[in-house]
């Protein structure tokens, strides 16, 4: 699952940075435990990836992310298995507001992420219209992403001092550039 995490953030920091048609774009990703998952929320509008084989729906594929980037203008969340694999799309995620993992301010994405990661195994990855990719397990943020310096990051452009952090649960690394 980790290495899925991994490519689903790359696709919301692509997203963030690129938006679609001149505008930015908020979604929200869930990864993994599907079963859950779908018991917890519910299809806003026919499922624009039902029906379609497995092998054309992997977050690998360059073609489907163009894709999902499309999708993203649609309001709900995809859904994402722990190999890779989009199951859905344009999913309404129930969200538990008497849950400590509520966070005010951040807009109801955010606390469906925060919700969905708490009552199941699943992580979630949401794009803001602020362009911050926040990565939440188990109800937290674990990791808040900043389009430009997650690719700086990614291409080794920061200073040989830069502090480096390891978020094991999210299966990410995040790097802050030294003076």
């Amino acid at each position: 699952m980790r290495r899925t995490v991994e490519e689903v953030v790359e696709l919301a920091v692509e997203l963030a940075r690129e938006g679609r048609e001149g505008r930015k774009i908020g979604t929200l990703f869930v990864v993994g435990d599907i079963e859950a998952t779908l018991a917890r929320s519910r299809s806003l509008l026919l499922d624009p990836l039902f029906g379609h084989p497995p092998e054309l729906r992997q977050v690998s594929s360059a073609d489907f992310r163009e894709t999902v980037k499309e999708l993203a203008q649609l309001d709900g969340a995809f859904l994402v298995d722990a190999g890779g694999t989009f199951v859905s799309a344009g999913r309404y995620v129930e969200v538990d507001l008497g849950s400590s993992s509520f966070l005010p301010g951040l807009g109801t994405r955010h606390a469906a992420a925060a919700s969905i990661s708490t009552t199941t195994n699943a992580v979630a990855v949401v794009v803001s219209q602020s362009s911050v990719v926040r990565v939440f397990a188990a109800g937290e943020v674990r990791a808040e992403i900043i389009p430009e310096l997650f690719l700086m990051a990614r291409e080794r452009l920061f200073a040989a001092d830069a502090a480096v952090s390891l978020v094991p649960e999210a299966g990410l690394t995040l790097a802050v550039a030294g003076d």
